[in-house]
């Protein structure tokens, strides 16, 4: 019997007001990178993994409200990964290896150079806890009942969000320089 892979919970919610206050216009999610928005180069990942997905783009009052929205609306999913909408740099194989992970662990988060990042996984064991998150600190909460194993990954993307104007020009950088080095690697240079 095979297992369904868990959900990943992509929130798209949040109000951005660090975006707008560093000078950067309207929704962090929508301001292009590289000719598209912020949440289409996430969601591209999330579909490339093969993976089910669920946006919650409902305004919460915090995050904890944002997911506990999300789970509520995949309540028959077998674990959840919940991924900020602002990791535009975020690997499909990242979000496959942490799917696989929960497999065997209750709570999973990926670590790059020592950094914890996201997605973080839960299994479906963590649903009632879940549910019940409300406010500003995530499922910090989750991680009193269920202690979380470290997942060590080589993704840069699991811990670059976009919080402010840096962070995205700081984005469109780095896929540059991705772009490039996959073009060098593969002979395409001129």
């Amino acid at each position: 019997m095979c297992v369904s892979p868990p959900t990943v919970l992509i929130l798209a919610s949040g109000r951005g007001e660090r975006f707008v206050a560093s000078g950067g216009q309207g929704s962090k999610l929508q301001a292009l990178l590289h000719g598209k928005p912020v949440l289409e180069h996430t969601l591209d990942a999330v579909r490339a993994s093969g993976l089910p997905f669920h946006v919650e783009t409902a305004r919460h009052p915090g995050m904890g409200d944002s997911i506990a929205a999300a789970v509520k609306a995949t309540a028959d999913a077998t674990g959840w990964l919940v991924l900020p909408g602002d990791l535009p740099l975020i690997n499909n194989a990242t979000l496959v290896a942490l799917a696989q992970a929960l497999t065997q662990h209750a709570v999973v988060v990926p670590v790059f150079q020592g950094q914890r990042g996201h997605p973080v996984g839960f299994a479906a064991r963590c649903r009632a806890n879940l549910l019940n998150l409300k406010g500003n600190k995530g499922a910090a909460l989750v991680f009193i009942a269920y202690p979380a194993i470290e997942l060590i990954v080589d993704d840069c993307g699991a811990v670059t969000d976009i919080d402010t104007l840096d962070d995205l020009h700081s984005a469109a950088r780095h896929m540059s320089e991705r772009r490039a080095s996959v073009e060098t690697r593969c002979g395409l240079e001129n």
